[in-house]
């Protein structure tokens, strides 16, 4: 996030009206392509695979605070055509970036800065490469670019469903599965995980996938599959970005049906006490009772929006029977107050409101679980765990997972919140706002890799989630971000000190502080993605320097000629600045 990101939005001087504020967002949501003029395309990509639609694109990340226009982007109608283009790239000196949905904060698929022209061919997975078909009656087979919420509605017309995943149903399989993408569950108390489920990410349960890789014997790039039980499928399970994969088999289990109930009376004081100090609805409680818990904490509010999980095989009285999923409409179509308030925070810098949107937010929430009477939900898992829509608020977001043991949740969770409250405090003392969305909190499980069901299989090397060897008795993580408008003076900086908090208090001693791939991290005072110790040391010393060194050698002798990468990634991996 940098001071200019504001730019990436229209600049007439009706821009931040509520309908310009939410086509703004939906805007960036969706970036059509140009059809390519043949002449350019051969003076500019010659010899290019003729049975593969060239057109000029533009990239949008999530919040569009990276922006790339004028690419080359084609959209492949096989996996035979995906190999046909890389190995094109290869030849012609040029670098494949997949494109799902671009749901990411990260520079993990195109840097800011890519200039129009350079080098760079985005390959769109989500016109053809979505598959699915059952591939027995315990896994599925999908297509990279099959959506969350195909997939899952594919899964629970079959009577199949996972136990967590990410909220937005628009994220591409192949995306989420770059980045271990994940949900919010641990076993409740009493809870024995179902046969084909997972309490880790979603690359956990992975049986198989199908790669474009490199192969020596044929000198040119191929479609490989590997098996959970290779030991170069490790490296891949987790990829961020340095592998194109075109297919996967899923391992999934018997769908079960949820309840959710949201809560906003529970204090933050309360919620998220220090351990032993007699408060007795805290966070840790809840996750006992049902394993799965998310709270939302808007900037400068007290009750945070607590929403929490459980397995109910049988509809609850008070609970209203949901058959399609996205049941906050308050929170995925932005209420007017909040958007007005965002809109004026932005046009007139009037970052001074933050307190002001946090509780528009807050009584947003709290009203419209009452209005929509969703404060009680019951039905299929996809019905309850997709929440987020491409037209909610759309913010600047870190990431980083607490790898600890179950029973210190609460203390990482207090430790954390007093922290933030603090320094919040601290900084609007002073007349600065660097915080003006909310705080999310999630748990999950790791990645035991005995949950796939496949003898030998490994964990996902570069996954967050990844069991330290070292430390058998830590079984858990806890997901914090911290959310906030691009653009926010001191944002950076205030997110930094926070960075270094967790860095800091949770180093591998007692709890270890791992970087969420899709989200900011790497924070200077003055920009995101960018210290260099951070990246250069701390991340490979989180993810492990063996399980590192590994991957990044997988990687590379999968990909020797480098057409999976950009200039971000070959800086993480220290591979120089090219691209």
């Amino acid at each position: 996030m940098t001071s200019g990101s504001a730019s990436n939005y229209p600049s007439d001087e009706a821009r931040w009206s509520r309908r310009g504020f939410l086509l703004t967002a939906a805007a960036l949501a969706a970036v059509p392509g140009l059809p390519a003029d043949p002449a350019a395309a051969a003076a500019e990509l010659p010899d290019f695979p003729a049975d593969v639609a060239l057109y000029r694109s533009a990239y949008r990340n999530w919040v569009g605070e990276i922006t790339a226009d004028g690419l080359w982007a084609c959209a492949p109608g096989s996996p035979g055509q995906v190999a046909d283009v890389v190995n094109w790239a290869w030849r012609h000196g040029w670098r494949v970036r997949a494109r799902g949905a671009a749901h990411g904060w990260s520079p993990l698929t195109v840097t800011e800065g890519t200039p129009s022209g350079a080098p760079v061919l985005l390959v769109d997975t989500t016109p053809h490469l979505t598959g699915l078909a059952l591939d027995s009656p315990a896994a599925v087979r999908a297509g990279a670019g099959v959506t969350m919420e195909t997939l899952l509605t594919f899964l629970e017309e079959h009577g199949l469903g996972v136990t967590a995943a990410p909220a937005p149903g628009v994220l591409t399989l192949g995306g989420a599965l770059a980045i271990d993408a994940h949900g919010t569950a641990v076993p409740a108390r009493g809870e024995r995980r179902l046969p084909g489920h997972t309490y880790g990410s979603l690359s956990n349960l992975i049986l198989s996938l199908t790669a474009v890789v490199w192969d020596s014997r044929a000198g040119a790039y191929a479609l490989r599959t590997f098996h959970r039980d290779e030991t170069d499928c490790a490296a891949l399970l987790t990829h961020l970005g340095r592998s194109l994969v075109t297919e996967v088999v899923l391992r999934v289990g018997a769908d079960t049906d949820l309840r959710c109930v949201s809560r906003t009376d529970i204090p933050a004081g309360e919620l998220f006490a220090a351990p032993g100090s007699g408060k007795g609805r805290t966070f840790a409680s809840f996750l006992e009772e049902a394993g799965r818990v998310e709270a939302i904490w808007f900037a400068f509010t007290e009750h945070p929006w607590l929403k929490v999980w459980s397995v109910s095989p049988t509809r609850p009285l008070t609970s209203r029977h949901v058959t399609r999923p996205y049941n906050y409409p308050f929170s995925d179509n932005v209420p007017a107050p909040v958007a007005e308030l965002a809109g004026r925070m932005t046009s007139e810098a009037a970052w001074y409101l933050a307190p002001v949107l946090g509780t528009a937010q807050y009584d947003a929430a709290a009203l419209g679980l009452v209005a929509t009477l969703s404060g009680d939900i019951w039905g299929p898992s996809k019905n309850t765990l997709l929440y987020l829509k491409p037209t909610t608020l759309r913010v600047h977001a870190n990431g980083y997972a607490v790898l600890t043991s179950r029973d210190q949740v609460q203390k990482v969770v207090s430790e954390f919140a007093v922290f933030y409250r603090e320094r919040l405090t601290a900084y609007a003392a002073r007349g600065s706002f660097p915080v003006n969305g909310s705080v999310e909190i999630r748990v999950t499980g790791l990645d035991d890799p005995g949950d796939s069901g496949v003898a030998g299989a490994r964990p996902p090397l570069l996954s967050a989630l990844r069991p330290p060897e070292d430390h058998p008795e830590w079984d858990t993580a806890v997901w914090l971000d911290v959310l906030t408008l691009p653009g926010t003076p001191d944002a950076e900086a205030f997110l930094r000190e926070v960075e270094r908090f967790l860095l800091r208090a949770y180093d591998g001693g007692s709890a270890l502080t791992r970087v969420e791939w899709s989200k900011g991290w790497a924070y200077t005072d003055d920009g995101v993605w960018s210290d260099e110790e951070v990246l250069g040391s701390v991340v490979p010393s989180a993810v492990g320097p063996h399980e590192w060194a590994e991957a990044d050698a997988v990687l590379d002798r999968l990909d020797p000629h480098r057409v999976y990468g950009n200039a971000f990634l070959d800086r993480l991996f220290g591979q120089g600045a090219e691209g």
